[in-house]
């Protein structure tokens, strides 16, 4: 543990930089161990700060100085002065001056992944959030915006390509030596977090789009020679990303080339360096036979995400860290939007919906919950987090809903008209809303600055004499840490109410405000909304659309909930009526098994879901959303307290197997039916299918019964795709049987020699509900293709023993605790991100029951207790244990 306590960044204490950098001209010479740095940078005060005059410090870490020049003129030590994380000049000029400095790096032993580093030869860098200062010194601030001219020069036969962020204006041979450069300009000023370089030996696919102007983009992505047949995918859903985003939003890409490039070592997913995209390869690369319809999925969106940064992130950045959610959480929003039109609205907000509770709301629910837009931090690579991006892409949705699709085009109209080439605030972005509808949002603010989930806990009352009906809406704000009381906030709470004949009731407002798409917003602690004209009682649909992050608490019966299933027209919330049965059976079936009385439940709800099944007006792959129950952690975060692992695992599990053998006929059918014939097609219905088939096999296998594991054996078998393969493997690892150890060899001997088709291998033994997992885990780590110094790989591995196999990490013993902290500290000695991120498997540590509270709390403090730990683990750890 640090000697004391770092010092928290607040944005309280925010200020502009006293200097400016308008232009940086960079020269690389690339060295695998020695890359030299010559950066001139044009500097001026800034005229915006308030402190005049005075030192002025550069941002540098890892970095070694060979030299520092004025104008020309060579500085002595005298002069300047040199820190662990920064270089400061003592007194430079009054006024503008340009400034060179000459560094040397190593890539090679960087294994942070953070600056300038080497994957698999190739050179790359990764300069988000503070990575840029280990490559030169600099103002490594996202509101100090330059233009960037970057040469580059390495051995031709070492780095064939040279790659910067811009456009191309010139390259050539270096007579004399067996050297080439290629220098880059970039016309638009960024923030030193958007800067890019690549090098290396690349294979290349291109391709062209004419946008909506006319002009002809070179489209190019680079990836490791031989893979270049993979990209077929990526490079369908760049262009159609940028035909969405000129239609939706009337934004066209501004240079003449766009890139990206694949590299194996990457901490993030990807990063919207402007021009030049880099991509951690598992979401660039993709066939039928190393990809499943998921990673195809994944690969679209986050395309898509990286592309639409060009614009909100790139042209208009954030003005601090604390406002990252301003363009992560946006760019995330128009991602969504973008899959949405691409595939199923319905299919795609569910999963949206799945993914928001079970990362964010869980984060609102610990210790390390956080307003979208913190106040504070000690590192900022700990926020990158579930709350600033998918939260933060849910209140960019709740304007929507509030102004319409059109009032949101015309608020973003507005933001780029004011904000282009800015790195702006949240108040800037609200701002921009609020004046181009004429709409007061500052309630809505609250949202930004207050933590946690808000609860709305409702009730619906109808007079049958009166034909009126009263929901009466109360908001609760739960305490989160440093913040114990709150303001009531802001909500759009969408709503339909459903007469006996499952029609919907016509909304009319007592008080004869208009009810316009159902929305009702909930700006006080306590409203009571009367409705008139309701003939018969009615089975409140509330928030329908997940209209708003929030929690919802409402008396509704066994018998409404199934209502809803069949009735409801919002298939949002008919998919949620079958989630909310789903919990409360299995709830109950926990507390049977935990007071010793175990409960036989789901017969109803599984005739329920057979109706669905067989509903063919409902597109296959919202009834494969039907068909999958909730997860183990989504139960966990519903019972709050005292939360037993191992009994919702078993609760889960006899619930999956009473629908199997209940239902049994049904599945079969729809197995057999929704097999997909010819050639695999990553399309949406295509993948829909498969989706269903899957998650009807799922059901059948949990059945135990032998004919039933020999057709999921089977699926492996005769499987032609990815898809069907992991499918059935994921199914398979947890029956202890030969069919497993079968299965497994099989996968392993026939893609041994494929990096990331073998994550898949890895972690879907992590996955497995045996009780050796952590041990059989512990023994994969020293596998030939396993490499603790590779994010996918400890992600694919340890991560998903962490964060996806919550009966496996919280195992009684505590051994699982004990793994994962230990491999914490390995990490964090090299690579503090991914550690850091590891840890956040503990989030829920308190809720745990005593035992494994006890065991989780003293994994944690071995931790703590552990001298020199990063700033990043520091934050984590400590906040983790002080709340």
């Amino acid at each position: 543990m640090p000697s004391e306590r770092p010092r928290a960044i607040r944005l309280a204490d925010y200020t502009p930089s006293p200097y400016l950098i308008d232009t940086i001209d960079l020269d690389v010479h690339l060295n695998p161990t020695r890359t030299k740095v010559r950066a001139k940078l044009a500097v001026r005060p800034n005229p915006a700060s308030p402190v005049k005059g005075g030192p002025l410090r550069l941002d540098g870490e890892a970095i070694e100085l060979q030299s520092i020049a004025i104008d020309g003129r060579v500085l002595p030590a005298s002069e300047f002065m040199t820190g662990q994380h920064s270089l400061t000049l003592r007194r430079p000029p009054a006024g503008p001056f340009t400034l060179e400095i000459v560094t040397h790096c190593n890539p090679e032993a960087n294994k942070s992944l953070s600056g300038l580093y080497r994957s698999r030869a190739i050179y790359c860098t990764q300069c988000e959030a503070e990575g840029f200062r280990r490559i030169t010194f600099a103002l490594d601030r996202p509101d100090v915006l330059s233009v960037y001219t970057t040469r580059i020069e390495a051995e031709l036969a070492d780095a064939p390509v040279l790659l910067s962020n811009g456009n191309l204006t010139g390259s050539g041979k270096i007579k004399g030596t067996k050297r080439h450069f290629a220098v880059w300009h970039d016309p638009f000023p960024k923030p030193s977090y958007l800067f890019a370089l690549v090098g290396g030996d690349l294979g290349v696919v291109g391709d062209t789009f004419k946008t909506r102007s006319g002009r002809v983009v070179d489209l190019r992505i680079y990836v490791e020679p031989g893979k270049e047949d993979r990209c077929g995918w990526a490079m369908d859903s760049l262009k159609r990303s940028m035909k969405w985003d000129e239609k939706r939003f009337g934004l066209e890409y501004d240079l003449d080339i766009f890139m990206i490039v694949a590299v194996s070592d990457f901490n993030m997913g990807a990063m919207e360096n402007k021009g030049l995209n880099i991509f951690n390869d598992r979401l660039v690369l993709a066939s039928p036979k190393t990809a499943t319809d998921g990673n195809f999925e994944a690969i679209e969106s986050v395309i898509a995400h990286e592309y639409f940064h060009n614009w909100t992130g790139n042209r208009i950045t954030c003005r601090d860290w604390f406002q990252l959610c301003l363009k992560e959480g946006l760019t995330v929003f128009r991602d969504q939007e973008f899959s949405a039109d691409e595939r199923s609205a319905t299919v795609q907000r569910i999963a949206d919906v799945r993914m928001l509770k079970a990362h964010q709301f869980s984060e609102d629910a610990g210790p390390l919950a956080h307003p979208v837009r913190p106040d504070s931090y000690i590192e900022i690579n700990n926020f990158y987090t579930a709350t600033v991006y998918e939260k933060g892409a849910e209140l960019c949705r709740m304007i929507m809903t509030m102004v319409g699709q059109k009032g949101f085009r015309k608020g973003m109209d507005l933001y780029f008209e004011r904000h282009d080439g800015e790195a702006a605030t949240v108040e800037d972005f609200i701002t921009c809303f609020a004046d181009a509808n004429k709409r007061d949002l500052a309630q809505f603010m609250l949202w930004y600055s207050q933590s946690g989930t808000p609860e709305l806990v409702c009730k619906l009352m109808w007079n049958a004499r009166a034909k009126t009906a009263e929901l009466t809406v109360e908001q609760v704000q739960p305490p989160t840490p440093g913040q114990s009381r709150k303001k009531p906030q802001h909500i759009p709470l969408k709503l339909g109410l459903l007469g006996a004949n499952g029609q919907e009731i016509t909304l009319e407002r007592a008080d004869g405000v208009p009810v316009k798409n159902g929305l009702v917003e909930i700006t006080e602690q306590k409203q009571v909304i009367r409705f008139t004209g309701v003939p018969s009682r009615p089975v409140a649909s509330l928030n329908r659309g997940f209209s708003a992050p929030i929690n919802l608490t409402i008396e509704q019966s066994e018998r409404d909930l199934e209502f809803l299933m069949v009735h409801d027209a919002d298939l949002y919330n008919r998919w949620h009526a079958v989630q909310t049965l789903a919990t409360r059976t299995i709830i109950e079936m926990v507390d049977g098994i935990r007071s010793g009385k175990r409960v036989r439940r789901g017969g109803k709800l599984a005739k329920a879901l057979a109706l669905s099944l067989a509903d063919d007006s409902l597109e296959p792959a919202y009834r494969a959303q039907l068909m999958t129950l909730p997860g183990e952690s989504d139960i966990a975060r519903e019972i709050r307290r005292d939360v037993d692992p191992a009994a919702i695992h078993e609760a889960k599990s006899s619930l999956s197997k009473t629908i199997g053998k209940t239902i049994h006929d049904d599945l079969v059918e729809a197995y057999e039916r929704f097999a997909t014939k010819g050639a695999y097609r990553p399309d949406a219905a295509s993948a829909g299918k498969r989706s269903l088939r899957n998650a009807a096999l799922a059901l059948l296998s949990a059945t135990g019964e032998a004919e039933d594991t020999a057709r999921l054996a089977r699926h492996y078998e005769r499987g032609t795709n990815m898809t069907d393969w992991t499918s059935a493997l994921s199914l398979l690892v947890s029956i202890d049987g030969p069919e497993r150890i079968a299965a497994l060899q099989d996968f392993h001997d026939r893609f041994k020699d494929d990096l990331l088709v073998m994550d898949k291998w890895f972690t879907v033994q992590a996955f497995s509900s045996l009780p050796g997992t952590v041990e059989e885990v512990e023994r994969l780590t020293r596998h030939p293709m396993f490499s603790i110094e590779n994010p996918n790989k400890v992600r694919s591995l340890i991560g998903a023993l962490a964060s996806g196999n919550p009966s496996g990490f919280n195992r009684a013993d505590g051994k699982g605790y004990q793994f994962v902290a230990d491999r914490v500290l390995e990490i964090d000695k090299f690579n503090p991100q991914v550690a850091a991120r590891l840890l956040g498997a503990f989030r829920s540590w308190r809720s745990l029951e005593e035992r494994r509270r006890a065991l989780a709390k003293k994994a944690l403090k071995k931790v703590a207790g552990t001298q020199g730990l990063s700033r990043d683990v520091f934050e984590i750890v400590t906040k983790t244990l002080e709340q």
